[in-house]
């Protein structure tokens, strides 16, 4: 259990973003993409779980003034350093070995994520605004990666998207990490202090309003419009803004924001708008009905 606590198989579903390229490609059943697609989960898996191996190898004394992270197995004294470092080398030449069989643009893109996470972990996370940016980029990545692997192309509006929300989350993680600093007197990371409340309630609110408006103008774009064959796409803003007005609800009367993750495998009303998202997108792209029912 240790083990499979070092290596976060929950944040996994965050790879799940390589799907994004084929779902919107209305290809999400083609069994041989799905099947690459698979394969580079796996790869992203492995990789990512190295990347949180040699994060928490570098942070074992911070993690342990933390009321949360001094659980982790290493920070507790649950695993100890070498064994730490073998289950970080088998992970990157596990996730190596198989991106390369996707081919050199697969494993080029996981390399970019590989070694910008590392640069991460080794000092770029102590950087304010890098750090959050950094963050979102990975999940660009990802996407991109998902595109290759699928042999698919990604909309720039999506991709812009998924950026913008990223950055979102990120800044509410940091929100929380002010909240702590506040409650205990304790700074858990360096970047913290190129921080406070004001600016981060800022930026929350600049960014979730230029993700609305983008996310609109990506729905009414021709180009949108050309590719789904229906105009109708707008319909879905509801559910972008109800996840994003939650997420602010549980961000600003909650305070609870510490792990997106958790609240994305917990929070019922934010589960519900996805799934309808998802849903919505699944009619209007693979169900060929007479759409006059949308009008």
């Amino acid at each position: 259990m240790k083990y499979i606590k070092l290596l976060r198989p929950k944040h996994w579903v965050k790879n799940a973003f390589l799907f994004i390229p084929l779902f919107f490609a209305g290809e999400i059943f083609n069994t041989a993409k799905l099947l690459h697609l698979l394969i580079g989960f796996i790869a992203f898996s492995l990789i990512a779980s190295s990347i949180y191996i040699i994060n928490d190898y570098k942070d074992i004394e911070a993690d342990k003034q933390h009321p949360v992270k001094c659980k982790r197995p290493l920070a507790s004294g649950a695993i100890s350093k070498p064994t730490a470092l073998i289950l970080f080398a088998l992970c990157v030449l596990g996730g190596a070995g198989i991106a390369t069989f996707l081919g050199v643009k697969f494993a080029f893109v996981l390399g970019i994520y590989f070694v910008l996470n590392l640069l991460y972990c080794f000092g770029l996370k102590n950087i304010s605004i890098l750090d959050i940016m950094i963050l979102s980029t990975g999940f660009v990545l990802r996407v991109k990666s998902g595109g290759v692997a699928a042999d698919v192309a990604m909309s720039e509006w999506l991709m812009i998207m998924i950026f913008l929300l990223a950055l979102f989350m990120a800044i509410a993680k940091r929100r929380d990490d002010i909240l702590i600093k506040l409650d205990s007197g304790k700074e858990m990371r360096k970047a913290v202090s190129g921080y406070n409340m004001d600016f981060l309630n800022v930026m929350l609110a600049l960014v979730s309003a230029v993700i609305i408006v983008c996310y609109l103008m990506y729905t009414i774009s021709p180009e949108t419009q050309t590719r789904f064959h229906t105009y109708r796409l707008y319909y879905t803003t509801l559910f972008v803004i109800g996840g994003l007005l939650r997420y602010l609800q549980v961000t600003y009367v909650e305070n609870n924001t510490g792990s997106p993750t958790k609240i994305l495998y917990k929070d019922r009303f934010i589960q519900l708008t996805i799934l309808l998202w998802v849903l919505s997108f699944y009619v209007l792209i693979y169900l060929p009905t007479d759409k006059t029912f949308f009008e």
